[in-house]
């Protein structure tokens, strides 16, 4: 069997004929000693035909279909003219090597071409790479290396998010970095402590807070140092006077070890690096503020800026987290107890990362979990208005927020919360406020929120609509139109009478009024007698049964 192989290269698509195997043999391991030397590789491979892309928009659209598993017209083109006929396909009498299965399965389906991907295929095509430049004549070297710098950056970037100031993945670092920071300043404020405690061990109990032990420890390094005169400087540092009197008195009588110069100089340095963490933990904790408010603001003013990052960090991306449904957002961060749950058929946790929310701490312990549930909805709908609406403000999420106090009200004191319709009301409204402020147009933007009336269905009933000025017909239209929406069966008959008498009253102005009246009223002078004669007919009828009725009931007491 005869074997091709499709190379696609980003000057364009090359076809290759891969002929006299026996020489190297069908093994894996053949060919890939036999790939590294031209002389022999290039007897097995020659070159059929060679297609090269148009512009450097093109082989970007071919790259992107080609990633996609996407068979393109150009490619289809390619293969059916240098490639042998269908007739011959249908035997397969010649097999088409690709590297991409996806797309081999795509030409096979459209084309019938019978394609292969293994890794003898996968081979032939490293060889095939490796020396392309050589196997194509009209080809240099540097052409291709610059067409392959080229649409490898133009790939890239279109890969890449446009929006500068909404990548959400600087917020995902962001927060990873700032839950790594927590742990690591913690530990080493700990470490601080004690290196420092076998020195001043008095000063543990008067300083409870890490940065400010350490900052003290690098102030005061010899105890024995300490006088009233530095009172006002560690006044300044602590910011209460008494404690830093505290302090002074507490080192005079203080029952630590003396250390040597060069462990003070340690302990100052490492008290130095706890202060520039924390400081750097400040400063990183500015930089998810605002990131959050420009990314995912409505999500940032519900639910807090630390609590929305995890949950878009856990989700993957803020995309991610908006196609998640409610249910599994309210669960987001708690798989484990879940699965455990579901393996020990117990009882499924309430909430995962939203536990951190403060709505769920002020709850009940009642009413974590209803709270929980109503708390993971309103973040849902808050994701997916940050990630799919143009216009970046904070109004829906300020809104939810108030929904979810009302609701928090609502399970403590029973108090009403509003209706959800109403409150988007007002949250549109505002929205449309801002965008006219902004200079926008009110008009184009209540469009997509105007509601339209719509026929009540189940009771046959039609709402009032008034049309503008322009749309408003006649008044015969309307008896039509009044005629037609008419569903009640008992009142259409007098409505079609109203129509014909609203015919008539037309042809008389018209002056074009005839004998058709006193057809009419023949017409309705014969419908009367055919009705009246039908209910006398039915009244006979009703009073034979009732006599059939009488005497079936006297029959037993005779």
């Amino acid at each position: 069997m005869v074997l091709y192989l499709l190379f696609e290269s980003a000057s364009g698509y090359s076809l290759f004929l891969a002929h006299g195997l026996d020489e190297i043999g069908l093994s894996v391991d053949a060919i890939r000693e036999s790939v590294l030397d031209l002389s022999r590789f290039g007897k097995v491979v020659k070159l059929v035909a060679f297609n090269p892309f148009s512009s450097a928009l093109d082989a970007l659209n071919q790259c992107n279909a080609v990633s996609e598993g996407i068979m393109t017209d150009e490619l289809r083109n390619f293969l059916e003219l240098n490639l042998p006929k269908g007739k011959e396909a249908k035997k397969s009498n010649f097999s088409l090597g690709v590297a991409e299965p996806k797309v081999g399965s795509q030409i096979l389906e459209v084309t019938k071409i019978p394609c292969q991907s293994n890794d003898f295929v996968l081979e032939l095509l490293r060889g095939v790479r490796l020396h392309f430049d050589r196997l194509i004549k009209d080809l240099k070297p540097n052409d291709l290396e610059k067409a392959q710098l080229g649409l490898g950056h133009s790939y890239s970037r279109a890969k890449v998010k446009f929006n500068v100031n909404r990548v959400d993945n600087m917020v995902i670092q962001a927060i990873f970095l700032l839950d790594t920071l927590d742990k690591d300043i913690n530990t080493f404020s700990m470490r601080v402590r004690e290196w420092y405690s076998w020195h001043f061990p008095e000063l543990v109990k008067i300083v409870n807070d890490n940065y400010l032990y350490a900052k003290i420890s690098k102030f005061v390094e010899d105890k024995s140092n300490l006088s009233e005169d530095h009172i006002p400087q560690l006044a300044d540092i602590v910011g209460d006077e008494e404690k830093a009197k505290e302090i002074v008195e507490a080192a005079k009588a203080s029952m630590g070890q003396d250390l040597s110069p060069i462990d003070l100089i340690n302990v100052q340095q490492f008290a130095q690096r706890v202060m520039d963490l924390s400081e750097y933990r400040k400063k990183l904790y500015e930089y998810l503020v605002t990131k959050m408010n420009d990314i995912a603001p409505n999500l940032t003013s519900l639910i807090g800026e630390v609590v929305g990052a995890r949950l878009i960090s856990h989700a993957g991306s803020l995309s991610n987290l908006a196609k998640c449904p409610s249910s599994t957002l309210q669960i987001l961060g708690a798989e484990k107890a879940l699965f455990r749950a579901l393996k020990t058929k117990g009882n499924t946790p309430k909430y995962g990362l939203i536990f951190h929310s403060s709505f769920i701490g002020r709850a009940s312990a009642r009413n974590k979990g209803r709270l929980a549930r109503y708390l993971a909805n309103k973040c849902s709908i808050a994701s997916r208005i940050d990630c799919f609406s143009d216009m970046n403000s904070t109004i829906f999420g300020e809104k939810l927020r108030e929904q979810v106090e009302e609701r928090l009200d609502f399970y403590d004191k029973g108090v009403a919360p509003r209706k959800n319709v109403d409150v988007m009301k007002a949250a549109i409204e505002s929205a449309l406020q801002k965008i006219e402020e902004q200079g926008g147009e009110k008009k184009d933007a209540e469009e997509p929120f105007a509601k339209k009336r719509k026929k009540n269905k189940s009771k046959g009933e039609v709402q009032e609509v008034e049309p503008m000025e322009e749309d408003k017909p006649s008044n015969v239209v309307n008896v039509y139109a009044s005629a037609d929406l008419g569903i009640d069966k008992k009142k259409k008959k007098k409505k079609h009478k109203d129509v014909d008498e609203v015919e008539v009253t037309v042809k008389a102005v018209n002056g074009t009024i005839s004998h058709d009246t006193d057809q009419n009223k023949t017409a309705k002078k014969k419908k009367k007698n055919r009705e009246e004669v039908n209910a006398g007919d039915m009244e006979m009828a009703t009073e034979g049964k009732k006599k059939k009725k009488k005497k079936g009931r006297a029959e037993p007491d005779e």
